[in-house]
C-alpha cells in the first residue's frame, strides 16, 4: 500500500520521499506538474490545489497521506486577497482532499500544519503547547487553522485516522527566506546589531521533521493526535547566528544593541515584522510529542547547521 505525498518537490517533500524510498516504502508523489525532481517515485499530476482538483487516480491503493501542500507564509504578500488566496489552497484544498481519501479509504491523514496556529510569540520560558487554544493572527495560520478543525470533524465522522504536526521554523540544506539572509549576511561578514538579544526561539532541522512525519505513518499513539515538533534546544537569535556562524566558518560580527533600540529603528526603517521576529520568543513544548511517540529527535542542532551550511556554501 502506497504513500501519497503531495507537495512532493517541495523543501520538505522532496528530502521525504528519498528517505521514504531508501526506507523501502512505496511512495506517490502527487505535484502540480511531474518533474525531473520526482525520483524513486511514482509521479503523478494533480495541478492546481484548490476545492475542485480531483484526487481520484492519486488515492488509488493509498494507505497513508501526508499533505505538505500550501500556500505558504511570506512576509510581503500582494495578494489583493491575502487571506481568500490562503483559505483556497490551505483549507479549501485540503478539506477536498482528505474528503475524497476518506471516500478512497485511507486510513491515515497526516497534515503538516505550522506553529503560526497557535500565535506569534510566547512569553520567555512558556512555550506552546498541542492542547493550548489557537490564537493565529496572519491570513496562513488561520487558513491552517481552519483545515484542522475540518480534518478532525471529518475523522470523527468518517473514522479516517488524523495526525497533525505544527512545526515552527524549518531549516535544512535548500533553505531559504530569512534563514537563507542570514547566511547570506555571515558569509559577506556584515557587521549585525543582534549581539544582545536574549529571546528563545524553537525550531527544527528539516531531518528532524521528516523523522517524526516518518514516524506518525503507523505509530499507533499518532491516531487523531496533534503534535508540535522541535529540535529540542530553544536559541536566541544571538545564539543561532553565533553557531550558525561557526557552521558557515565565518564568525558572526555581531553588535550588541539594546533590544529597544534595535526595534525602534526597525520601525523607522518600516521592518516592524522582522524585528518581532528576530527579538521576540516563539518557543514549543515537544514533550507530548516525546511521551505519546517516544520520538526523540535524531539530529542535533549543530549538525543540522553544519549539514545546513555545507549546502548553502556548495551552491553558486
Amino acid at each position: 500500500m502506497k504513500v501519497l505525498i503531495s507537495g512532493a518537490s517541495g523543501f520538505i517533500g522532496n528530502p521525504l520521499c528519498a528517505e521514504l524510498f531508501r526506507q523501502g516504502q512505496s511512495v506517490r508523489a502527487a505535484m502540480r506538474s511531474v518533474n525531473s525532481q520526482a525520483e524513486n517515485v511514482e509521479a503523478v499530476s494533480i495541478g492546481e490545489i484548490n476545492h475542485e482538483t480531483d484526487w481520484a487516480d492519486a488515492l488509488l491503493g493509498i494507505k497513508t497521506v501526508i499533505h505538505l501542500a500550501a500556500r505558504v507564509h511570506v512576509m510581503k504578500d500582494n495578494s489583493a486577497d491575502p487571506f481568500g488566496e490562503s483559505r483556497k489552497v490551505n483549507f479549501e484544498g485540503t478539506w477536498n482532499l482528505a474528503r475524497q481519501a476518506a471516500e478512497a479509504g485511507v486510513q491515515r491523514f497526516i497534515f503538516i500544519s505550522s506553529i503560526k496556529v497557535n500565535g506569534e510569540s510566547t512569553l520567555l520560558g512558556q512555550p506552546y503547547t498541542a492542547n493550548d487554544q489557537p490564537m493565529p493572527i496572519d491570513p496562513y495560520g488561520i487558513s491552517k487553522l481552519e483545515a484542522e478543525d475540518a480534518l478532525r470533524q471529518l475523522a470523527d465522522e468518517t473514522g479516517m485516522e488524523v495526525v497533525i504536526i505544527r512545526p515552527p521554523l524549518v531549516y535544512g540544506p535548500g533553505v531559504k527566506g530569512n534563514f537563507h539572509s542570514m547566511m547570506n549576511w555571515l558569509c559577506k561578514g556584515v557587521p549585525l546589531p543582534l549581539g544582545a538579544i536574549h529571546n528563545k526561539r524553537s525550531f527544527v532541522a528539516l531531518d528532524n521533521l521528516i523523522d517524526l512525519i516518518i514516524t506518525c505513518i503507523d505509530h499507533p499513539a499518532a491516531a487523531n493526535q496533534t503534535f508540535l515538533a522541535g529540535d529540542g534546544e530553544d536559541l536566541s537569535t544571538t545564539e543561532l547566528l553565533q553557531r550558525l556562524g561557526k557552521a558557515l566558518g565565518k564568525p558572526a560580527k555581531l553588535l550588541p544593541m539594546p533590544v529597544w533600540a534595535l526595534k525602534t529603528g526597525a520601525i523607522l526603517l518600516g521592518k516592524r515584522d522582522m524585528a518581532q521576529r528576530l527579538c521576540n520568543s516563539l518557543q514549543t513544548d515537544i514533550s507530548k510529542t516525546r511521551d505519546l511517540l517516544g520520538w526523540r529527535p535524531p539530529v542535533c542542532v549543530d549538525d543540522a547547521l553544519k549539514k545546513t551550511a555545507i549546502d548553502f556554501l556548495q551552491k553558486p
